[in-house]
């Protein structure tokens, strides 16, 4: 039976999500949380759609059986997938899902017609959803959808800061760069993170550029969204102390957990 104090459920395809989770914790900070990160299956990225309902099935199946009395999609491929299978299964559950923040890129924007670079996994750049979401602002600013699959498995292995992500990323980004820096010269304005693993890598992401952009994390709207629907449905919770949080993983080696934990206890920006 759930209730006020039951937690708040959030899965990804790995240890992505916690960058969301981190946010939840910002808005909602007496909230308990369970994380369930499927490690194993990591990156969702490359595989088929039915494969990804399969697994975000199981993940969601978990966080019900824990007690979950809403579930947060804490990834934009799972999202793109999975999200209205869920939603039609599960008709009586909250489930708040991620969507790329194009909109704020583009509504926010400083310059009157913005250059958009949308940093996505394979899945999500070649999903529909992403497609009319980029085509609802297309007309008011050039958006460039990227796949950048690389970034998750390096992500997932620790290695946010490594030589490794910085060469991935100078070479995946060489369009963007200014033509006096060896680059392609096509200047961004901002960069919509369309992964949950991506805000990790934001500083390396800059720098592979060479220049400073406005990153934009669609985990802001989708904290805002769920505390809106437990406050619809009455069951933000009531407690007056910190919320705790479980960290569970369907990997073993290396310990996600233990990674997922460090990503966590990490200072961020809070920048809506």
């Amino acid at each position: 039976m759930i209730s006020r104090r039951s937690p708040i459920g959030v899965f990804d395809s790995g240890v992505g999500g916690i960058s969301v989770l981190r946010i939840l914790r910002h808005d909602m900070p007496n909230e308990d949380y369970i994380f369930y990160g499927d490690s194993i299956n990591a990156p969702y990225g490359d595989k088929s759609e039915e494969r990804i309902r399969e697994m975000c099935d199981d993940s969601i199946r978990f966080l019900f059986d824990h007690g979950a009395k809403a579930i947060v999609i804490a990834c934009n491929t799972a999202t793109s997938a999975a999200a209205t299978y869920l939603r039609e299964k599960y008709k009586d559950a909250i489930i708040v899902a991620m969507e790329p923040a194009v909109k704020p890129a583009v509504d926010k924007a400083v310059n009157a017609y913005p250059h958009v670079l949308v940093l996505a996994t394979n899945s999500t750049i070649h999903g529909e959803r992403l497609h009319h979401l980029i085509g609802r602002f297309s007309e008011n600013a050039d958006i460039y959808p990227v796949a950048a699959p690389g970034i998750v498995p390096l992500v997932e292995a620790g290695k946010e800061n490594s030589p490794e992500i910085d060469a991935y990323l100078k070479d995946l980004l060489q369009p963007f760069r200014k033509k006096e820096d060896g680059g392609g010269g096509q200047i961004v304005d901002s960069v919509v993170l369309g992964c949950t693993h991506f805000p990790f890598v934001t500083d390396r992401i800059s720098e592979a550029l060479g220049y400073d952009v406005i990153f934009h994390d669609g985990a802001y709207g989708t904290s805002r969204e769920t505390r809106r629907r437990l406050r619809e449905a009455d069951l933000l919770t009531d407690s007056t102390t910190p919320g705790k949080v479980e960290l569970y993983s369907t990997a073993q080696t290396p310990d996600p957990t233990a990674l997922a934990k460090r990503l966590l206890d990490l200072p961020f920006n809070y920048s809506p």
